[in-house]
């Protein structure tokens, strides 16, 4: 098939620039390219391409400011050699990342481009490990790396730097992919099926965060920045807590009875998460899959702000009806791409727990489930960064407990967490479902009872059900993130480990 025309014409590299960045900010940290040995026809296309594109090389490197704040870019040239990767692009490339480095900048690529430059052969298709490397330890500093891929970028582009975003977004209709449809139709004698390398369908697999026009990009860009890059440098190296004491402080658990609880949780217009990021967070934005080719609806994963707290949400999607899907195994891998931008971007991790159960299907079983639970607490337990829980309603079997391994716990005041259904226990114990309200208070599934066993250190106050006024439940849920997230923060990172395994460790003691 012929490659997808993008929605608007191709930007040049230095139009691409003129949109994303503040009017006049760019400064150029390109110096000039230097060719290894290109004789014959090799040099001769070398000066067509300057001629065509107006750029000594496939790649422009510099900084500017989005909205004010200062960033690197590496942005492609298409025009010259459909922007192909030779060794002076790579270098250029690797230059550009370690200076973003040293200089601690957030980092934007732009890519648009076929891939590795087939005239220089193994060398060209080599330097793709030089420039991942640069972008790992770019990451490792806990700096942003950031990716607008554009149309078209494929090969050794797509496989290396294209893919290693924290946060990865498309152009409209942009072809994007690892193997070329030219070459495929070479090489198979046949088209490239319709449809499949199209950043719409990529996103529709899980596998960019969102499909953005350049001129939105700007605006995109700023949030995530705002998110990840928090003005407040006290606040970003977790400093003491400054965060405003919630009324929350005061609040304690209430006597309801277990089962009233779990009935009132089980109300369909219960605020979820997705009303909590709505209504409570000062900012958020929606990242989309695992980055692997899976997005299941059972899990919602965000960089978010409360407050003057930047940090990574994942948490249960309650499903919008009955019949709905619940979390699968791809759901896991999706939290775990949260967990490790957490690390990655050194900020505090935000689980929020809502669910009747995890999927009971053939397909969980055979893509994992229980594995991928496991994995889940075993990443959770162990995680660097500084971490938050949260119950927020429903907390039924293993596809609660994946999410709650954290530093500090919040609950709303009806919240409950159980090993199964207590219909579901109740069929064990008596084989029937009528004993589930007597099972639910004996097995201190409820707030009270799980705050007297040293989970729940946070408790905030439905008033008296936070179906009825969720905005007003949503604002004091958040004003106590805000500062279990900072508490959370004000832990020695070489203590953190040790206290959250306690706390784990002798629950009940």
């Amino acid at each position: 098939m012929s490659a997808p025309a993008a929605t608007s014409r191709r930007l040049s590299s230095a139009e691409l620039i003129g949109v994303v960045l503040d009017a006049g900010s760019f400064s150029s940290w390109d110096a000039p390219a230097e060719q290894r040995a290109a004789g014959g026809r090799y040099a001769a296309e070398l000066e067509a391409a300057r001629l065509k594109s107006g750029h000594d090389e496939s790649v422009v490197t510099g900084e500017g400011r989005i909205r004010g704040r200062r960033v690197a870019v590496i942005v492609s040239e298409f025009a010259f050699l459909a922007g192909s990767i030779g060794q002076a692009a790579a270098q250029r490339i690797t230059e550009a990342v370690e200076r973003a480095t040293a200089e601690g900048l957030p980092l934007l690529a732009g890519p648009a481009s076929g891939g590795t430059r087939m005239q220089e052969g193994t060398l060209a298709f080599l330097s793709m490990v030089r420039i991942t490397d640069a972008v790992r330890r770019h990451k490792a500093k806990g700096l942003p790396y950031l990716v607008y891929l554009r149309h078209p970028t494929t090969g050794g582009v797509m496989a290396s730097w294209g893919s290693l975003g924290h946060v990865t977004v498309a152009e409209p209709g942009a072809l994007l992919g690892f193997l070329g449809p030219r070459v495929y139709e070479t090489l198979r004698g046949e088209p490239f099926p319709a449809g499949v390398q199209v950043a719409e369908n990529l996103y529709r697999r899980g596998l960019i965060d969102a499909v953005v026009a350049p001129g939105q990009l700007p605006e995109i860009l700023d949030r995530a920045l705002r998110i990840l890059v928090p003005g407040d440098a006290s606040a970003a190296a977790g400093a003491a807590p400054a965060a405003p004491l919630p009324d929350s402080l005061a609040a304690r658990p209430g006597d309801t009875d277990a089962w009233e609880s779990i009935l009132i949780t089980r109300n369909p217009r219960r605020p979820d998460l997705r009303w909590l990021l709505a209504a409570g967070a000062d900012d958020a934005l929606p990242l989309n899959g695992t980055g692997q080719g899976e997005n299941d609806p059972g899990l919602g994963l965000a960089l978010a702000r409360f407050g003057g707290r930047s940090c990574i949400v994942l948490g249960h999607q309650r499903p919008r009806h009955a019949d709905g899907p619940q979390m699968g195994p791809g759901s896991l891998r999706e939290a775990r791409r949260g967990m490790q931008l957490a690390e990655e971007l050194q900020l505090p991790l935000l689980t929020v727990i809502d669910t009747a159960g995890a999927d009971l299907s053939r397909e969980a079983e055979e893509g994992g489930l229980a594995g991928e639970i496991a994995r889940s607490l075993n990443d959770l337990i162990g995680l660097d960064a500084p971490s938050v829980a949260v119950l927020l309603g429903q907390g039924t079997g293993g596809g609660a407990l994946a999410l709650l391994p954290a530093d500090r716990v919040i609950a709303a005041e009806h919240a409950w967490l159980s090993p199964l259904p207590p219909e579901g226990a109740s069929a064990i114990v008596y084989r029937d479902a009528d004993h589930a309200p007597e099972l639910a208070a004996e097995q201190g599934v409820n707030v009270a009872s799980l705050h007297r066993i040293g989970l729940v250190d946070h408790v905030v106050e439905e008033r008296p059900d936070a179906a009825r006024s969720p905005r007003g439940f949503c604002a004091r849920m958040a004003r106590a993130i805000e500062y279990e997230l900072e508490l959370a923060a004000a832990v020695p990172a070489g203590e953190r480990l040790e206290r959250r395994r306690r706390k784990f460790g002798t629950l009940g003691g």
